[in-house]
């Protein structure tokens, strides 16, 4: 098989690493990719956001499946142009990608599918804001209805602090979503899905805020941590049965069916699961946890999602233990990164590339905010923590950060649900 990524960040590396390791691919293509996915597959360049060059590479390269990664792709109908060339697609087309790309359209399907998900409210007019937020609180979730890369979310007890954001969002012409707060640990279910067989894989937990007790501004993500050993007997099934397999077929009966990774974000609150968002690819940093843990070679498992063959496949087979992994991001992230700094210890088992590049004296640089993940597994939480600090204690990077408590409460036993 010839498999192409598209993509650069961490969850791409991800992807290619796991690819490097199946006998049934023969070629491995990464585009952009960065100075970790180069060492491992071959670079070829793209614009993102342009559909038809993706489609017009795939061909050039001859790939047998393209993975698409990021969300913006997808959005703009990437998978479309690729299947319409003939050449199999892991990714929704645009009109299911819209799952991610817009909040109400999210809504109006989990309210179709009779999906547990929180109260809301889109406002697309500055006269009507203050009016919705009284509707809502104490605290506040305003959204940005379209892809902010996991920034335009403020959750906040502050109802000027919520309005700000709001305002901030309508004035640059995004509509704004108001939704009711969902008490309780969150979780992140990923599932292949092939427009009618659902296959989950471990439940994870991401960490958005970029400082240690959730402190700060939300990120893209700063760490993530697979399985999750409190989720109650019984969970997987349940979300499929209640949350994804509901959302999957109504996303068939409205013309647009889901083919690809669909990401359930839950808030496992007293009244049980609800779904904060969904989206249409895998999540990153999540990812890197979860494919450290899979033991079925990922590769035939995303071609048979795009070739609608789910249903045949034996169960998946999982490593035992645990896998951590901490987001090592650039100074001045989540704002304005510092980048071109020289990167060391990157070639290291368990570190993972996002905002990198090779310089042509062979440095390997930070190119963007969040720069590496590293992954560290073991037999509990503890033991997987402690490899990936160790890990992250090998890398240097000038005025890097990085979050020390990824998993620790977890590790500890202090994450609970309400009423349980």
């Amino acid at each position: 098989m010839r498999f192409l990524v598209i993509g650069s960040g961490a969850r791409e590396h991800a992807l290619v690493l796991a690819a490097s390791q199946d006998p049934a691919v023969t070629a491995i293509a990464c585009a952009p990719g960065n100075a970790g996915t180069a060492a491992l597959a071959e670079s070829l360049g793209v614009d993102l956001t342009d559909p038809a060059a993706i489609a017009a590479l795939a061909e050039q390269w001859r790939a047998d499946l393209v993975v698409i990664g990021p969300e913006v792709p997808l959005v703009v109908g990437a998978a479309d142009a690729v299947r319409k060339a003939g050449i199999a697609c892991f990714g929704p087309s645009a009109a299911a990608a819209r799952i991610e790309g817009s909040k109400a359209f999210a809504k109006d399907v989990m309210t179709a599918a009779g999906v547990p998900t929180a109260r809301s409210e889109v406002v697309d007019n500055p006269a009507h804001l203050d009016a919705a937020l009284a509707r809502f609180g104490p605290t506040w979730v305003v959204k940005d209805d379209g892809l902010a890369a996991g920034k335009g979310v403020v959750v906040t007890t502050d109802v000027e602090q919520a309005r700000k954001h709001a305002l901030m969002l309508l004035d640059g012409g995004h509509p704004v979503v108001l939704e009711s707060f969902l008490d309780g640990p969150e979780a992140s279910l990923f599932c292949l899905v092939d427009g009618r067989t659902v296959v989950p894989l471990l439940p994870a937990q991401d960490f958005k805020r970029v400082g240690d007790g959730d402190s700060g501004p939300n990120t893209g993500g700063m760490g993530a941590y697979a399985p999750l050993s409190w989720l109650p007997d019984g969970f997987v099934d349940d979300v499929v049965e209640r949350v994804i397999q509901p959302v999957v077929d109504e996303m068939a009966e409205r013309d647009a069916a889901f083919t690809g990774l669909l990401y359930a974000g839950l808030a496992l609150t007293s009244d049980g699961p609800q779904v904060i968002e969904f989206n249409c690819r895998f999540g990153d940093p999540e990812t890197q946890a979860v494919l450290a843990l899979l033991r079925t070679p990922i590769t035939g498992l995303l071609h048979a999602a795009a070739t609608g063959t789910l249903a045949e496949q034996p169960p998946l087979e999982w490593e035992d233990g645990c896998a951590v992994t901490v987001v090592v991001a650039a100074d001045g992230y989540p704002g304005k990164p510092l980048v071109g700094d020289v990167i060391t210890g990157g070639e290291a088992d368990g570190v993972l590339h996002a905002g990198t590049r090779r310089r042509e004296d062979g440095a390997v640089v930070s190119s963007g905010g969040r720069v590496l993940s590293v992954v560290g597994t073991g037999a509990d939480l503890e033991a997987a923590r402690a490899e990936a600090y160790e890990r992250i204690a090998g890398v240097g990077l000038a005025g890097a950060h990085h979050r020390t408590d990824i998993a620790a409460r977890a590790a500890r036993g202090e994450v609970s649900i309400p009423g349980r």
